[in-house]
């Protein structure tokens, strides 16, 4: 079965090869054009409305998601909310500077993995409420522990995070959310009473489709990140990019109406077409190497070009990622100092949306 996902996967990458496409197509074209950024910081809102007004609305960018997590002023849980946390009016302010550019605004909030850090930085959901956490029982003694999970199969976490989807979602006034769901090392482990011994991926796409059926009451579509859903050992994609622990056959089990954002930044893998082959809607995302950027581009282009049915046409569009602060990248886009990496993801961003990276 293995090979024969392969060999699928090598034969659709050459028909999708097929037809020519040129580098300085118009990435307008495509259905989506996206920027995922972290939440800016209460101090730098007029800054980034203005950054919205002024640059952005240069671009042919469509679709903005912001890491908004647990940096809100809920109403619902104000235990909750960081202290860097933005108010309603806030958001209001960035809405409107959307609207006014025709982007359209979608927050995204970490679920299931991404709640902590091993030791320090323990975010607002587990430290307000730490019997949540999946129990990593002795690997958070591993030198590479990274990240936190809360257990998808407690009985009160779902009343809380559900609230605070709801919320946000109110705010933000969007059709839409990203419920990220990324670098899921932590799940089934044997320090937790209620997963130990269950099968990785059933408990992945059990959480993923209770969210799912969530949103889909609120009448809101669900985004969430492809790398859980890769087998990281048979394709060679590695333990990030893709899973080592077995959640990979979620893959088959969860509603096809959740729109995969894959993230690729190093390599340019086909997961976009295996994805599309598997029924999903997918976006391919990057990073920092302007190249796998603007292949992914091309890639998408021809994809939707090629006419082959259906599967063309799950070949949604392309979304820009930036990890780090928002200033750092407001910095780096004026001209102004920034690490190394931050200016790299700068000429991706201009790379992508036609933008002149000497600027």
């Amino acid at each position: 079965m293995t090979r024969m996902i392969k060999h699928t996967i090598f034969h659709l990458a050459i028909l999708l090869s097929i037809v020519s496409v040129s580098a300085q197509e118009n990435v307008s074209t495509l259905p989506v054009r996206g920027w995922c950024i972290p939440v800016p910081q209460p101090a730098q809102v007029d800054r980034f409305v203005e950054f919205i007004d002024t640059e952005l609305s240069k671009t042919d960018l469509n679709l903005l998601i912001v890491r908004i997590n647990y940096n809100y002023e809920f109403k619902s849980h104000p235990e909750l909310a960081e202290r860097s946390a933005l108010s309603k009016e806030q958001i209001k302010k960035i809405l409107n500077a959307c609207r006014r550019n025709d982007i359209e605004l979608m927050p995204l909030v970490n679920l299931l993995g991404h709640q902590s850090w091993k030791k320090d930085g323990i975010h607002s959901l587990l430290k307000v409420y730490p019997d949540f956490e999946e129990n990593p029982g002795d690997k958070i003694h591993d030198e590479k522990f990274y990240c936190r999970s809360y257990c998808p199969l407690h009985p009160e976490v779902h009343n809380v995070v559900f609230s605070v989807l709801d919320e946000i979602a109110a705010a933000f006034e969007c059709s839409a959310m990203h419920v990220g769901m990324d670098e899921v090392f932590i799940l089934g482990e044997d320090g937790c009473n209620r997963c130990k011994g269950k099968n990785t991926a059933e408990l992945f796409a059990g959480e993923a489709n209770r969210i799912y059926e969530h949103l889909k009451e609120k009448n809101l579509n669900m985004y969430m990140w492809g790398d859980r859903l890769l087998d990281g050992k048979t394709t060679g994609l590695g333990e990030w990019a893709a899973s080592f622990n077995g959640t990979h056959p979620a893959i088959d089990l969860i509603s096809k109406e959740i729109i995969i954002c894959d993230w690729q930044y190093g390599r340019t893998p086909p997961t976009a077409s295996y994805f599309a082959m598997k029924g999903f809607n997918v976006i391919s995302c990057s990073h920092h190497v302007p190249n796998v950027a603007t292949w992914q581009i091309e890639e998408m282009l021809r994809a939707r070009s090629a006419k082959s049915g259906i599967i063309s046409q799950r070949m949604q569009g392309v979304m820009h990622t930036q990890w780090g602060p928002l200033k750092w990248f407001l910095d780096g886009y004026e001209g102004k100092p920034c690490p190394e990496t931050t200016a790299q993801a700068v000429e991706t961003f201009k790379a992508m949306y036609q933008q002149d990276t000497n600027n």
